[in-house]
């Protein structure tokens, strides 16, 4: 008889456990905040994100090892292009090997804003840790969004969303 009370504690524990460990709200924590700024500086560039303030931003963390992240860069670099005097595609580089991922931005035309942080500072200031992860960081320098994994940025919708920021 004393058993089925017990059961009966062990299950509700473990599903508030579950509930609680699953509600992590549909809003990240950075959406609606100041973004965190940062500098890096590699062999061919320092980049400051407080320096972009009067753009929108595409924070963009990645690296070439990244086959979703390799996948995503054409269209980054696409929507540089088309969005070249409103957003700045600042994309992020956690690569080690700094060969490699000078290598990759030549042979794939990666003519955007882009920077190696092997140390991974940046993308720890926001929490990433999975690639690629992009931060919309608006004007202000307030984060709008957060998309994880790759995305088409030539999608119409994307597209509309940047300009009306």
């Amino acid at each position: 008889m004393r058993r089925i009370p017990v059961l009966f504690v062990l299950v509700f524990v473990l599903v508030l456990v579950l509930v609680a460990g699953c509600n992590r709200g549909s809003h990240p924590t950075l959406v609606g905040n100041a973004a965190p700024d940062f500098t890096v500086q590699d062999a061919d560039r320092k980049v400051t994100l407080h320096d972009l303030r009067g753009k929108v931003v595409v924070l963009n963390f990645w690296a070439t090892w990244c086959p979703p992240c390799v996948e995503e860069m054409p269209s980054l670099v696409k929507l540089q292009s088309n969005l070249k005097d409103r957003v700045v595609v600042l994309a992020v580089s956690v690569d080690e090997d700094e060969r490699s991922y000078h290598s990759f931005l030549k042979k794939n035309n990666v003519d955007l804003l882009t920077v190696r942080d092997p140390q991974q500072k940046s993308n720890e200031l926001y929490g990433t840790f999975k690639f690629p992860e992009t931060y919309i960081i608006d004007r202000q320098g307030v984060v709008q969004r957060k998309f994880i994994g790759p995305v088409d940025w030539t999608r119409a919708d994307v597209v509309e969303y940047l300009n009306k920021l």
